[in-house]
């Protein structure tokens, strides 16, 4: 569960570190439209919530926090698959991602995992 939660929570941080460079480029930046790299960056700030408040749940032990942390997982492989299509430096990062995002499902769907969590059947 620690793993879990600890992998969960870095790709969060990594969401809203990209939300606070996009907004901060957006702002200061001199980018093709400032309006949608605010935008952008608001948005991606949204979207870091979510693996950050599973990654808290996950720590804690919170039944509720396996399926935020399963989602945000299934959503990064269309990433990591972007980012391969990207090619050159690209590659590699969505190697990571691939790895982490399929590491973690493993993770949570690992019956000691469930049964942290109280889920499962119930005798």
């Amino acid at each position: 569960m620690t793993a879990a939660a600890a992998l969960t929570g870095l790709e969060g941080l990594a969401l809203a570190a990209a939300g606070v460079y996009l907004l901060v480029m957006g702002l200061l930046g001199k980018p093709d439209s400032p309006q949608q790299a605010e935008t952008g960056g608001i948005t991606v700030l949204a979207l870091a919530v979510l693996p950050l408040a599973a990654a808290r749940g996950l720590w804690l032990r919170r039944r509720w926090s396996r399926g935020p942390a399963m989602a945000t997982q299934i959503m990064a492989l269309p990433v990591a698959w972007t980012l391969y299509v990207a090619g050159g430096a690209m590659i590699a990062a969505a190697v990571a991602l691939f790895a982490v995002a399929v590491g973690t499902l493993v993770l949570l769907v690992n019956p000691t995992a469930t049964e942290a969590l109280g889920i499962g059947p119930r005798e």
